[in-house]
């Protein structure tokens, strides 16, 4: 498969939505090469503000702008975007429910290098708490750009999540429809669901393929909006096939595992077994040998979901 960083799909994406909406502007925080947001500013340098390091002020920006009818994509890591920005997002864009964009990349483990201090694993907790904000999760190139234009006729507040990381790009650009609050079912099966989000769901698809060679039939779902969640689709799943998996780069605390518990426990209890970061901080590192040594990998979820079947 071709691999590609979401961030780059997100810097693409604004191009081509420049073509169709021209009341588009877009925000970022001194970040521009890294957040791939320099992409448009090179195609659109009048439609694109570098706020500086910032990242609260950019937010109040954008709510600014936001008041005026424009369209307008605030853009930072996600550390800064929902974490050093929360009070302004939650209080300046959320409260008055502003059709913001917020397009935070390099979350997660998997930025790497960067450490601690920058591997954002707690976002899609901190944006899902917010009242009126939608929280976006895409896991490849497609589904990414796809979002992004779709998210653009979507009014109200919303946070993307982007990653670093190069990625397989698994879903069709001729069939796939992005719709939000819609999973996606990648692979039936009877025995088991697995429910991944983000980069994730290509692990889970690689895991998927290893359980069937032994004789395990796991349903793979990708949940690509953590809020609102589909919870037809996971209640279903919990339904038929009895036990669930979930597989998040993000903190076990508040993210997609937390999400799938909540449905399932008010409707269709069943065991979910969450794959991702406990309650600790990442450190510097390859981001692929990260992955690993933290349990986001194809061999632990094809690991974890055997020991659930034998539960």
């Amino acid at each position: 498969m071709d691999k590609k960083a979401t961030r780059e799909s997100y810097g693409e994406a604004l191009c081509k939505l420049a073509e169709i909406r021209p009341d588009l502007v877009v925000l970022d925080a001194d970040l521009a090469a890294a957040t791939k947001t320099g992409i448009f500013k090179k195609a659109y340098p009048d439609k694109h503000f570098d706020c500086g390091i910032a990242e609260a002020n950019m937010m109040g920006v954008a709510a600014g702008i936001a008041t005026t009818g424009k369209l307008v994509f605030a853009s930072s890591f996600a550390m800064f975007a929902a974490g050093r920005a929360f009070e302004i997002v939650r209080n300046s864009i959320g409260y008055p429910n502003l059709n913001v964009k917020i397009g935070a990349t390099h979350a997660g483990i998997s930025v790497g290098e960067d450490g601690a201090s920058h591997q954002c694993c707690e976002d899609i907790a901190l944006m899902s708490v917010i009242p009126n904000m939608t929280v976006i999760n895409p896991a490849d190139h497609v589904e990414a750009t796809a979002a992004v234009l779709a998210m653009a006729d979507y009014k109200g507040p919303t946070y993307m999540r982007f990653g670093r990381l190069a990625v397989p790009v698994f879903n069709d650009p001729d069939t796939y429809k992005f719709e939000v609050g819609k999973g996606v079912t990648i692979k039936d099966g009877k025995d088991i669901t697995i429910i991944a989000t983000g980069l994730m769901v290509a692990e889970a698809i690689e895991a998927g393929n290893a359980l069937k060679e032994q004789g395990i039939d796991a349903r793979i779902i990708n949940i690509h909006t953590i809020k609102p969640i589909d919870r037809e689709i996971i209640e279903k799943a919990a339904r038929e096939t009895g036990k669930i998996v979930t597989v998040e780069e993000h903190s076990v605390i508040g993210g997609l595992g937390s999400a799938v518990a909540s449905v399932v426990t008010e409707t269709c209890p069943v065991p979910v077994i969450k794959i991702g970061v406990k309650d600790v901080f990442g450190h510097s590192g390859p981001a692929v040998a990260l992955l690993k040594e933290f349990g986001l990998s194809a061999e632990n979820i094809v690991a974890t979901t055997k020991a659930a079947l034998g539960r």
